[in-house]
């Protein structure tokens, strides 16, 4: 009988009673997660306190690092050898008060049996609550139990209670009483009939998505599976980030420069400066005008009806950030690129839907709001936002409560006060782009709105929709907002109709949420409807969340 040298297993040493570990997912860059290590660190002290004023203690999975001056998990690897050494079966809280990359613990939760619990602190600062609902996300699309908790105050007895409840049982539940499922609802016959007909016309006549790297961030549950995506009539081009970057090398300087007229003519400011290493320069806006150029043709070439740049990963250490050219591609009035052989206007009156940070998911949406929207006569610009932070109006204007959505630099300027005019770019900070770039920076315009989120659970392809209003605040609660968050960036101040605060984060299974603007109230309305019959056409499960614009239920 044979024997063979078996490999030693990792011990894994059981946690105490009333032990609870922790881990901290954080950033690819060390830069990012130096300078944002003292708002976790901060967040963890008060996180341990309540858990600790419950009988209960935390004890951190891993160290913090004294040489690169930080305690995040900060690659995959890391991830895996950390997870391969902890109790399986002990309580986990994953604490985010920073924007973090999934896949660095994704590998580890999938696998571990004992309860998991996300949490982040309300501060727009950081963007933990970013990180935490991406991490919701995708192991939501992982099929993996967890529960979520998130406060302004750790100490606050709501909070309190519900931390108790997990710690006690290994699970905590939210309201979200504010969801209904399609089925349950009347659309009238000229919105079905419209969403259903384009549904088929986009199953006959397929579109392709423009895939620039797949899996930005590690973002999971930004990446649909192919056997998901195929029935709705979608199909992704795999394309490569080295090939933007070489078709970028090969667009001359005079079709960059036309580019840098139309925005000056449109009056558009360039916050610029003389140091690249701090300020926006006339060469990175170069760059990205070239960018913008290739971006376009290459989506010609491949018959792209959409396209998503990964944005944050690869191209960073070759280019200027690519936000300007994704907001640039979102809207319909834009600078026109011509063939290579000069015979064709590309996409000639028209946007092409660019979905940021290649999330496919927002690109599918992109898509059907383009399709609804301009079938409907209404305004087909849209875009993603990060669902960065929330808060009351500081100065009472607005008494509804104001939900701050910033995306780097996608927002097409027909969103924004003053369109091409009301826009600025500046500078995308050092911290995450070494070689700067733009970005397209303005405050959304007072509307109606419809908002959405394509995911992925239990298999297949769903949808949340709702309606709110983009609502305009003073200058300097406006102010006070970029102070909190990334002033660089553009911002919407959103409130949702019929849909808490924490309705909203108990629901959503994204970091980002697709806004798209109608005429009027009464247009939204027949929008959102028209775009869930699409959907549900498209073999989507569809939940209509909240209420209309006068608070009737739908």
């Amino acid at each position: 009988m044979s024997s063979y040298k078996l490999p030693r297993l990792a011990k894994t040493p059981n946690v105490k009673n009333k032990q609870v570990l922790l881990v901290a997912s954080g950033d690819l860059r060390l830069s990012a997660n130096q300078d944002c290590w003292a708002a976790q660190n901060e967040m963890e002290k008060a996180l341990g306190k309540a858990v600790a004023s419950l009988g209960y203690r935390i004890v951190r999975a891993h160290p913090y690092n004294p040489k690169e001056k930080h305690g995040f998990i900060s690659s995959q690897k890391q991830g895996m050898s950390i997870f391969a050494r902890i109790d399986p079966k002990a309580p986990l809280i994953v604490a985010e008060a920073v924007w973090q990359y999934t896949h660095h613990v994704l590998p580890g939760l999938l696998t571990h049996r004992g309860p998991i619990c996300t949490v982040a602190n309300w501060s727009g600062t950081w963007p933990g609550l970013v990180g935490m609902l991406n991490l919701n996300g995708s192991l939501t699309k992982a099929g993996k139990k967890y529960s979520t908790l998130w406060a302004e105050d750790f100490n606050h007895p709501a909070f309190r209670e519900k931390l108790k409840t997990w710690l006690k049982t290994g699970s905590v539940q939210h309201k979200i009483s504010h969801v209904k499922p399609l089925s349950r609802i009347r659309v009238p016959g000229p919105e079905r009939k419209l969403g259903e007909t384009l549904a088929a016309q986009l199953k006959t006549e397929k579109a392709i998505m423009g895939i620039f790297d797949e899996g930005c961030m590690g973002m999971y549950n930004a990446i649909i599976p192919d056997e998901l995506l195929h029935p709705t009539g979608v199909y992704k081009e795999r394309l490569s980030q080295s090939a933007l970057y070489y078709e970028t090398t090969q667009v001359s300087d005079a079709e960059a420069k036309a580019v840098r007229r139309w925005y000056d003519a449109k009056g558009i400011k360039f916050v610029t400066g003389p140091d690249p290493r701090k300020h926006l320069t006339n060469q990175q806006i170069l760059l990205q005008c070239k960018m913008y150029i290739a971006a376009m043709r290459i989506a010609d070439d491949f018959g792209c009806a959409t396209i998503g740049i990964q944005y944050q990963q690869g191209l960073k250490d070759l280019l200027p950030a690519s936000d300007l050219v994704e907001g640039t591609l979102n809207n319909k009035d834009r600078p026109p690129v011509r063939s290579r052989d000069g015979k064709r206007i590309l996409y000639p009156g028209e946007p092409l839907p660019h979905f940021n940070e290649v999330d496919e998911c927002a690109g599918l949406d992109g898509l059907m709001i383009y399709r609804v929207h301009k079938a409907m006569g209404q305004p087909v610009e849209n875009t993603l936002h990060d669902v960065r932070w929330g808060d009351w109006d500081a100065t009472g204007t607005i008494k509804d409560y104001v939900w701050v959505l910033e995306i780097s630099g996608a927002v097409p300027p027909a969103h924004l006060i003053g369109g091409w005019r009301g826009a600025s770019s500046e500078r995308q900070p050092g911290m995450f782009f070494r070689l700067g770039g733009g970005t397209l920076k303005g405050v959304s315009k007072p509307g109606e709105i419809v908002w959405s989120r394509v995911f992925v659970e239990d298999g297949r392809l769903k949808l949340d929709i709702g309606r709110g209003a983009v609502v305009k605040l003073p200058k300097a609660e406006t102010e006070r907002r970029w102070k909190l968050t990334t002033p660089q960036w553009p911002v919407m101040h959103a409130v949702t109709y019929g849909v808490s605060r924490d309705q909203f984060m108990a629901k959503h299974k994204a970091n980002h949420i697709q806004v798209a603007y109608a005429r009027n109230a009464a247009d939204a309305d027949k929008a959102l409807l028209a775009r869930a019959a699409m959907a549900a056409a498209m073999g989507m499960e569809v939940s209509v969340c909240g209420k209309r614009k006068n608070g009737a239920a739908w």
